[in-house]
């Protein structure tokens, strides 16, 4: 198998484990499932990553990274101000309406960090901690470095993460979507 073969199919367990650990979290989610969904044996998927948590990891900073860059492609170009907030907003509610996994996998990844941590592995603490930093970053240079701007841009996300995560629509006026939104 070629290098470029092997970084596919490593490409390809990251989008399915994304998938998988935002449906069922990590405790619920065996590496049988990722395998299956990918096409390939347990064993192979070992020979990509060491184990479970190495690839739960690869999921987390990817989801993170893919919205990281949302926001910074929303607000390519703009100087700040109402137009790159009301850019990156429209940028993230088509985020959660069309990948909804990207944002159930990050909030898989808040969930983990307490279960982990207590048992002593401070590796998933330190990839949520430094991705949301990376994330808060970018959104709020975008936003001229205005930390009320940027903490009211991540309120409303996180109440849409949520509104996702239980099943309603974070879109005001679509079906199922917040009362009176």
């Amino acid at each position: 198998m070629g290098r470029i073969e092997a970084q596919e199919r490593r490409e390809s367990v990251i989008r399915a484990a994304v998938a998988e650990f935002a449906r069922t979290g990590y405790r619920g989610t065996s590496t049988a499932a990722i395998a299956r969904r990918v096409g390939v044996t347990q064993p192979y998927l070992f020979r990509l990553f060491p184990d479970k948590r190495s690839i739960f990891v690869a999921a987390l900073v990817r989801s993170m990274d893919d919205t990281r860059l949302v926001f910074e492609k929303a607000a390519d170009g703009m100087e700040g101000g109402e137009r790159a907030l009301q850019a990156m907003t429209n940028a993230y509610m088509q985020l959660i309406s069309t990948r909804p996994e990207t944002l159930l996998m990050q909030m898989q990844g808040y969930i983990t960090v307490a279960a982990a941590e207590a048992q002593g592995d401070d590796l998933i603490g330190e990839v949520v901690r430094a991705g949301w930093m990376r994330i808060w970053e970018t959104v709020q240079l975008s936003l001229g470095a205005d930390a009320d701007e940027t903490a009211g841009l991540f309120a409303c996300g996180m109440l849409g993460n949520t509104l996702t995560a239980i099943g309603l629509s974070p879109v005001a006026g679509r079906r199922g979507g917040v009362p009176g939104g």
